[in-house]
């Protein structure tokens, strides 16, 4: 199986295993105990045995497969907010790029690498539209493999060609799909990323970016003003991921530690296990 598949009981729902870590391995259903066969009755007066036991069934279920993908990072955006020109500029990826909304079909991953042993996975999936909740447009089919991120960037056209499109509504709209698809992903980490500012002109910049952030950042969470074609702000951006992931993944080992040292303190000392 794919690293990051989910099985579960189709009968129940209920999770019977998550294989989140390569070589994880799981029961999903045991096979049945043969029987004995005329060899095991076979003696020394009984040279052609007869003899034999059924064999035990095995048992059945009927399971589902669904695969999250493993990011640290995942890109939410309207279509055309830029994210796969975004995850082409910072990372391995090479997305289909085009100027009509609606180019990103499935979700593509990429290895942004910041030094020579410090990497993350970046995940861009097709754009949300207004309705995705109740299952408009293709973003909402793959909100699911965000789940697993540590910190979602909420990518924002900062410019539209189109002049009748408001960015502020739109990135209202995006945030209200999210809380309305699920919660628990609306409430992770959420940074905004006010893209394509090479379009806008320097004197709107500042008020631009004071708006976005007295109505979207929560607290600790930053605003970033990029340009994805140019560059622009780009090394700021991944180089903040890049600590915040670390920061991450220093606590979840710290939470690890700690349960394996009290699962060990609290195991009773066996003198014949030595």
């Amino acid at each position: 199986m794919p690293v990051g598949t989910i099985i579960r009981d189709t009968d129940t729902g209920e999770t019977v295993a998550d294989l989140a870590e390569h070589g994880a391995r799981a029961l999903l259903a045991a096979g049945g105990k043969g029987g004995l066969g005329n060899l095991h009755f076979k003696s020394s007066v009984n040279r052609a045995p007869r003899q034999f036991t059924p064999g035990e069934p095995g048992q059945y279920r009927s399971l589902e497969l669904e695969l999250k993908v493993l990011a640290d990072v995942g890109l939410l955006g309207m279509p055309n907010a830029g994210k796969s020109t975004l995850i082409s500029a910072v990372s391995n990826a090479r997305p289909k790029i085009a100027d009509y909304p609606f180019t990103t079909l499935h979700p593509h991953l990429g290895v942004v690498r910041v030094g020579p042993e410090q990497s993350f996975v970046l995940a861009d999936v097709p754009g949300l539209i207004e309705g995705a909740a109740e299952g408009a447009g293709l973003g909402h089919l793959f909100l699911r493999h965000l789940s697993r991120t540590k910190v979602l960037l909420h990518v924002i056209d900062a410019c539209p060609i189109d002049e009748s499109v408001d960015p502020f509504e739109q990135a209202h709209a995006l945030v209200d799909e999210l809380e309305k698809y699920d919660p628990e992903l609306a409430a992770k980490p959420r940074w905004v990323v006010l893209n394509k500012m090479d379009l806008v002109p320097e004197e709107d910049r500042e008020a631009l970016i004071k708006k976005f952030r007295d109505a979207f950042a929560r607290e600790h969470e930053p605003v970033f003003a990029v340009s994805a074609a140019t560059r622009e702000g780009l090394p700021e951006l991944v180089n903040k991921l890049a600590q915040k992931i670390d920061e991450d993944r220093r606590a979840e080992q710290q939470f690890l530690d700690d349960e394996r040292f009290d699962e060990a303190r609290n195991t009773p000392f066996d003198p014949a296990a030595n």
